[in-house]
């Protein structure tokens, strides 16, 4: 019998709480805050609450600025930081260790555990009942709530999807890949009809790609359980990903090359990368890295993600939630904040109205909020948020990130680098970042299992 909607949200939710309780025990104190200073507020004196704001996502200005302008009573200062992986996260480190970090900030879902392990942020879960933990896609939720608790509140869900040139597709004579067999084949076509154009990019820079495809091929990396964790970035499911990706490398049926650089922005720009494989956020970068003249309007399209063997499957590439900083004194005021960026209507148009984001939200009843507000033009007017409803409802559940990703993704990254310049693979740079991982587990006291 086929699950209904609500059944199947009540699994995802059921499912979310068994894997949170398994990692209660595995987070050591940090699961173990009482979460007092959630429960403190400022300004009972009825002068303004002034909170402190970093983040990079984009439109996140607007968002401020919308805030501050209908609610008086509290007012945000906001930082633009450099993206996580490209400094952000070391910057927010730095200030939680000299104690002078901000009231709010945004994690990407795979570095929460990882803030929430070292103690960085505050348990917020006597501020987040259950109407509000409702309105989001369980899947987002499963993701910030860690140990039974609640860490963040989600902002976008952010699975995969594959951004493609139609006019190139077309004339190379290529359907839309469904599967990944069809993806190789359509790369060899592409190669072979235009010998200068790939159909997507290996990214050294970024391992959060691979790590999407894997989750969506049934991986799971980190398992809590009984006391202790469990690392596993060289199994069957996630083996099957990275020789595929191997040997579309080994073969120059893809680039290889740095995320968002100069230099894979230009071969989108000169039409010798036609193709993306992203996520919902994705398209707002695209076009802005692209740009939007009229030549190239309506050439991009979007699809769903290859799976292997066509039946609607993605894991989750990024995502972005706000947490509060473990020493602020504001947190009622700041999750007051993050309710109202992540769950109304007028926090998400602010958003989107930017024009530089398309981020989904994790509040599924903004979708038509966010529907409305991204102007679609360069993708032909093409219905985007309907293909990320079906993708994000697509995304296999139970996915639980490790408690140092830093590590992990620091490990893999370096030796991604010898896969573009083919001194190493990426089964080796999986095998040295497991090791890594176990590294740092024992390092940190962890338990880990055998």
């Amino acid at each position: 019998m086929r699950s209904t909607p609500l059944s199947r949200r009540r699994a995802l939710r059921a499912a979310a709480a068994a894997t949170s309780a398994a990692l209660c025990v595995t987070l050591l104190a940090a699961c173990g805050s009482s979460g007092d200073g959630a429960a403190t507020t400022a300004a009972d004196d009825g002068k303004p609450v002034s909170l402190t704001f970093w983040g990079w996502a984009k439109g996140t200005k607007d968002v401020v600025a919308a805030f501050n302008a209908s609610h008086p009573n509290i007012q945000v200062t906001f930082e633009e930081i450099p993206a996580g992986a490209a400094g952000g996260y070391a910057k927010l480190s730095n200030a939680v260790k000299a104690g002078n970090a901000p009231d709010v900030f945004n994690v990407e879902y795979p570095q929460l555990p990882d803030f929430v392990s070292q103690g960085a942020v505050q348990d917020i879960s006597k501020l987040v009942g259950g109407d509000l933990k409702a309105k989001y896609l369980p899947q987002a939720v499963e993701l910030t709530s860690l140990g039974g608790r609640t860490w963040a509140l989600p902002l976008d869900a952010s699975p995969q999807v594959f951004y493609y040139r139609k006019d190139l597709f077309a004339k190379a004579g290529i359907t839309v890949p469904k599967t990944w067999d069809e993806f190789r084949t359509a790369a060899q076509q592409l190669k072979t009809a235009q010998p200068d154009t790939r159909i997507a990019t290996f990214f050294p820079d970024d391992p959060t790609t691979l790590e999407a495809m894997a989750w969506q091929n049934g991986a799971h990396w980190f398992t809590a359980a009984d006391e202790s964790w469990k690392a596993d970035l060289t199994g069957a499911q996630t083996r099957k990903v990275s020789e595929y990706w191997q040997k579309l490398a080994d073969e120059d049926l893809v680039r290889v090359m740095p995320s968002f650089s100069q230099q894979w922005t230009a071969s989108l720009q000169k039409g010798e990368t036609a193709g993306y494989l992203g996520a919902t956020w994705g398209a707002g970068v695209l076009k802005a890295n692209v740009g939007t003249t009229p030549e190239v309007n309506g050439t991009w399209a979007a699809a769903p993600m290859p799976s292997w063997d066509g039946t609607p499957a993605s894991g989750m590439l990024g995502g972005t939630t706000f947490a509060v900083s473990k020493d602020s004194k504001k947190a009622k005021a700041a999750v007051e904040f993050a309710t109202w960026a992540t769950t109304t209507a007028d926090g998400f148009k602010a958003r989107i109205s930017s024009g530089t984001s398309s981020a989904y939200p994790a509040a599924t009843e903004l979708v038509p909020v966010a529907k409305q507000a991204f102007n679609t033009d360069f993708y032909g007017g093409q219905d985007l948020y309907a293909l990320y409803a079906d993708a994000a409802k697509s995304v296999k559940p139970g996915w639980t990130w490790g408690p140092a990703m830093g590590v992990t993704n620091g490990s893999l990254k370096d030796s991604f680098g010898k896969v573009a310049d083919k001194s190493g693979t990426i089964d080796q740079a999986l095998d040295t970042a497991q090791q890594a991982t176990l590294a740092e587990f024992k390092n940190r006291g962890l338990k880990v299992a055998q």
